[in-house]
């Protein structure tokens, strides 16, 4: 089982930290459906290399869009070795001829239900070449075989997924067009997501969920059974979920929570419409800030550029925004139109796509003709902004929105040990021993052993009490 490294990975720009994060979970995963008696390895190329002089039966390979080239070759490399390869993922989802013609299978969308089925019919002899996830359910989903996980090649070997999808529809996702053909959102049953947590050792855990807030009743009953157990996590959620789900808000931080990836998007709110990204729209940006910082919750923001009500002021004004509100680290993104997706449908219909090099698709790179800026302003622009929000300066400005010592130490040990220790990084990752700063990152996340305020904080002060799960509503989340 193999995850090829994705382009930029291997890029002049790599940052050996951000493809050393989380093991392979999918893998994993799938792994878990094979038998006693079937010899499994998986190998991430990210972190280790990959042998091709051995012979395996069959070769599982999951390709994301900017590994399709590379995926392909190693499939390629393996059936001449006569080996049976199938593949999966996002981007055989999106393209699944252009895969076949790689693959001796393919599968479209989650494999809990095709994987399993594939595995019966190789077993007797009459597995066919596609396979096209339809029942979406965890009921069943076997415990991952985190045995075949490298634990000491990873910064955050303890990540963890809950649910599949996202209740929201965007445009711009890719995620959509991965789960269409049946449920775009599902959760495990609590009990079982309480029992894989707690098979993870020590402390920290990294939720992978797109949306672990999506279901509030899921998450309420998750938190609640998560409170007591001594662990700090980290998940991504949306505005909505923080201005409108305190109470849920407030039991993940007592569990918990410690910094949430949020999706802000765009500060243009002309762009929200056009994207579908309709939980968004209306909300105040700033209060959601202002809610996870007052809970002790730090805040990881995603930004997109290149919609069609970007100007050239948008990186600037991106910028000012989140070093202004205390953000404590940003993600930058050049808008980039995925196969199979409603953006990347206009864009065709429209004649705005510039080109079909896929390894170019990594929101790095402009692949489509702006609106308001050009091609050349569009990528500049994305280089200034992550220049511009991790100098010293934007760091120690961010830093002093922060009320008190604790806080502010957290702010700058966190932003500044992301992106301003890469040569650090760099040594603990070739010698094999990222995990050793796990702890470190731990005590960043406590806030250097401080609790986080929750009852009586400005975050709850003037929210509405939400009304309690009913047993049916309890049923539906599981």
């Amino acid at each position: 089982m193999i995850l090829p490294a994705l382009t930029e990975a291997t890029s002049p720009f790599f940052r050996p930290i951000k493809y050393s994060l989380f093991p392979p979970l999918g893998l994993a995963t799938l792994a878990a459906y094979f038998g006693d008696e079937d010899d499994v390895t998986i190998c991430d190329e990210h972190v280790e290399t990959l042998r091709l002089d051995d012979e395996p039966d069959l070769v599982v390979i999951q390709v994301y869009i900017t590994s399709a080239r590379r995926s392909y070759e190693i499939a390629d490399h393996y059936r001449r070795r006569g080996a049976r390869v199938a593949l999966g993922g996002l981007h055989v989802t999106s393209l699944p001829d252009e895969a076949a013609a790689h693959a001796d299978h393919i599968f479209s969308g989650p494999g809990e239900d095709t994987w399993p089925r594939f595995l019966d019919d190789l077993r007797r002899g009459v597995p066919v070449t596609r396979y096209a996830s339809r029942d979406r359910t965890l009921a069943a989903l076997p415990p991952i075989r985190r045995d075949l996980i490298k634990r000491h090649l990873y910064l955050v070997p303890n990540s963890i997924v809950v649910s599949r999808g996202c209740p929201h529809v965007c445009d711009f996702c890719y995620k959509v067009a991965f789960f269409q053909g049946g449920k775009q959102f599902y959760t495990m049953e609590v009990d079982r997501a309480l029992a894989e947590i707690d098979r993870l050792p020590g402390r920290h855990l990294y939720f992978l969920d797109d949306h672990l807030f999506g279901n509030p009743n899921f998450a309420a009953a998750l938190f609640d059974g998560m409170t007591g157990m001594g662990r700090l996590w980290q998940a991504a959620g949306t505005v909505k979920s923080v201005l409108e789900q305190p109470r849920v808000l407030e039991k993940a931080v007592r569990s918990g929570l410690r910094s949430l990836f949020v999706g802000f998007e765009t500060v243009n709110s002309a762009n929200l419409h056009d994207q579908r990204k309709y939980q968004n729209i209306g909300r105040d940006y700033a209060e959601a800030v202002r809610r996870l910082h007052d809970l002790g919750v730090m805040v990881n923001g995603s930004f997109v550029f290149g919609m069609d009500h970007d100007g050239p002021d948008v990186f600037d004004r991106t910028v000012e925004w989140a070093v202004e509100h205390g953000i404590e680290t940003a993600t930058y993104h050049i808008l980039t139109p995925y196969p199979d997706t409603a953006l990347y449908r206009r864009m065709e219909a429209d004649t705005r796509m510039l080109h079909h090099e896929w390894d170019l698709f990594d929101t790095r790179h402009v692949v489509f003709k702006p609106h308001r800026l050009t091609a050349p302003q569009l990528e500049a622009g994305y280089w200034r902004a992550y220049r511009d929000f991790y100098r010293w300066g934007s760091i120690w400005r961010g830093a002093s929105t922060k009320p008190g010592l604790r806080p502010r130490l957290r702010h700058l040990a966190y932003a500044g040990g992301w992106k301003k220790f890469e040569p650090l990084w760099d040594l603990l990752i070739r010698s094999k021993q990222v995990l050793h700063a796990l702890p470190v990152l731990e005590t960043i996340l406590t806030g250097f052993g401080s609790r986080p305020a929750i009852a009586g904080t400005s975050a709850l002060r003037d929210s509405k009490p939400e009304a309690l799960p009913t047993l049916e509503d309890r049923v539906a989340s599981a």
